[in-house]
């Protein structure tokens, strides 16, 4: 059994180009699907936030159109209920990666609002990726990787073949014009090699010990990525 680290947004609203919060947190099949196959084969899952507040789903990820049909939104959310490790989280400044042996991001917008900005998850982020260790992130959690830079100030996913949430994709949600900034073209800016796949569909890419999805259809194929790493 190992143990995996889910670092999760803490933040329940997303800052948007005219200063109003657009509702978030985190999106519930990028946790649901995980936790699910992880759990499945025996492993033991921490959750960590900054700060460790208690994170907040996105209610919108609970809505019937975006889990084909209400029963199937009663189901996830009822599985998010049923995550017992996001009712404690640990705080992200206090964590040691090399006590787990694989790191998950799950997205939602939440990612976009704090953990883009926060020093303490770009240090993990960092020492994960130096480590060889399985590390997974999926749809607007890329945006965690803005935080990750070196002593001198440049970017440690500079040249990193990876994926995210595109901007066709962001265009769709009809908040690509109210956003501050997308990210799909951040990370293009922070020397990324960004893998753009068909909106909505599965999209994993695998560069190193880094494995990115693109979208929440990812969030299952990613995890299936890292389980076949942690052997």
């Amino acid at each position: 059994m190992a143990r995996i680290l889910f670092v999760v947004t803490g933040a329940d609203h997303w800052t948007l180009a005219d200063g109003t919060a657009h509702p978030t947190g985190f999106w519930a099949e990028e946790i649901v699907a995980p936790h699910e196959a992880f759990k499945a084969a025996g492993h033991e899952i921490v959750v960590a936030t900054p700060g460790g507040v208690v994170p907040t789903v996105d209610r919108g990820s609970l809505a019937p159109e975006f889990n084909n049909g209400q029963e199937n939104a009663d189901r996830m959310a009822a599985a998010v209920a049923g995550i017992t490790e996001l009712e404690h989280p640990l705080d992200v400044a206090a964590i040691d990666p090399a006590d787990y042996a694989a790191v998950f991001y799950p997205g939602g917008h939440g990612p976009m609002e704090d953990l883009a900005v926060n020093a303490d998850s770009g240090r993990l982020l960092n020492r994960a990726l130096e480590s060889g260790m399985p590390l997974g992130i999926v749809c607007h959690a890329p945006a965690a990787v803005l935080a990750a830079t070196d002593a001198d100030g440049g970017h440690s996913f500079a040249g990193y073949r990876l994926t995210g949430f595109t901007n066709a994709e962001e265009s769709r949600t009809g908040l690509a014009d109210k956003a501050k900034w997308l990210l799909q073209d951040r990370l293009v800016e922070i020397g990324a090699d960004f893998q753009e796949g068909e909106p909505w569909a599965p999209h994993v890419v695998v560069d190193r010990n880094l494995v990115t999805g693109q979208n929440p259809a990812s969030a299952g194929p990613l995890a299936d990525e890292l389980l076949k790493r942690l052997g």
